[in-house]
């Protein structure tokens, strides 16, 4: 097993606290975005429908214009055309509005893809290999750029593991190469809902 020094274990400890809060601040957003997705669909939606409303409005005074044009003299048809600029001049706001709206809709619908994929992680069963154990749980081996780690309390233990992954063949490439960096300890369990079900056999 690789030799660590107590400072350099106090460091890690400080590194898995940072890790939980900025794990604790994403979920907030994640939280936090949703609500504005739910929001922006409803304004979405809102939109589209006074669009319809818009747009049926124009129609009928275009109607009513050509109509009117018609039986109209040459003077009023001039000011007729200038009503029709003036038309085409606000449906290209509110083309560059819905093309504002759309881009706006992708950025949701990645901050919603995101927390689906949290959600799913949390309900599916995945492997990870744990490497550690502690009766304490001062001592922390996390740090802000590993993100796929978990950190489970099994009392009286807190354990400590590696990654994510889909397949038990993943998880135990992942412990072989492990072993090989000095990790010998290290061992493949799964975990649903961020709770350990059983030590997976190594072969």
């Amino acid at each position: 097993m690789p030799f660590i020094e107590e400072s350099d274990l106090l460091e890690l400890h400080k590194d898995i606290d940072k890790a939980q809060i900025i794990n604790e601040r994403l979920l907030d957003q994640i939280k936090y975005k949703n609500k504005e997705l739910k929001r922006s669909k409803i304004q979405r939606n809102l939109f589209g429908s006074i669009t319809v409303l818009f747009l049926i409005g124009t129609l009928a005074i275009f109607s009513y214009n050509a109509g009117f044009i018609r039986s109209s003299n040459y003077e009023n048809r001039n000011s007729m055309s200038n009503n029709l600029l003036v038309s085409i001049d606000s449906l290209e706001v509110i083309k560059a509005r819905i093309d504002n709206l759309k881009e706006q809709n992708e950025e949701l619908s990645l901050v919603k893809e995101f927390y689906l994929a949290k959600k799913f992680l949390d309900k599916e069963k995945i492997y990870s290999v744990q490497v550690k154990s502690f009766v304490d749980n001062n001592i922390t081996l996390a740090s802000e750029s590993l993100n796929n780690t978990i950190f489970v309390k099994t009392n009286p233990f807190y354990s400590y593991s590696l990654g994510n992954f889909e397949t038990l063949e993943e998880a135990r490439s992942f412990r072989f190469q492990l072993v090989k960096m000095g990790f010998e300890d290290a061992f493949v369990a799964s975990y649903k809902e961020g709770k350990r079900l059983e030590i997976e056999d190594p072969y």
